[in-house]
């Protein structure tokens, strides 16, 4: 699983809700009227992950899930929430599957959540609290997850 990294996953959940649509749509959750709502929520998810890049990348630190961190970023998104690249990846997924409005995109998003949250997430706060010890534990009591 080290290999798939977060953004591959997302893009390979965002075929996948695409295709179950497309040949599985299941039963409509979203009605037809509504689903252009999702697009909205599609481009805030992509600027909040990419914002949350162009900070890592300002404060050069590493960015990938499964090396070790150089530096504990605490400003910006990170005020907010301590993932914002995941929260943006679910934000854009969520509004994908309310734009194609059936059940299997809606499980995709919540797949890439679960996921997110007891795999990606879980490992890398194992490795900041390792590697920032009382630093890191300050900011993780004063700032939530995931909102």
């Amino acid at each position: 699983m080290q290999r798939l990294l977060p953004p591959r996953l997302a893009l390979i959940l965002a075929a996948l809700m695409a295709a179950f649509d497309s040949f599985l749509p299941g039963p409509a959750l979203v009605p037809s009227a509504l689903q252009w709502l999702g697009l909205p929520l599609v481009v805030l998810g992509l600027g909040v992950a990419i914002a949350a890049r162009a900070q890592f990348a300002r404060a050069r630190t590493n960015i990938y899930t499964f090396s070790k961190p150089d530096y504990l970023v605490t400003d910006g998104l990170f005020r907010f929430t301590r993932n914002p690249m995941y929260l943006g990846f679910c934000l854009a997924l969520t509004g994908l599957a309310v734009f194609l409005g059936s059940l299997a995109p809606v499980l995709c998003a919540l797949a890439y959540l679960v996921i997110s949250d007891r795999w990606y997430i879980a490992f890398e706060e194992e490795m900041m609290r390792a590697r920032f010890g009382e630093a890191y534990q300050r900011y993780a009591r004063h700032t939530r997850r995931w909102l």
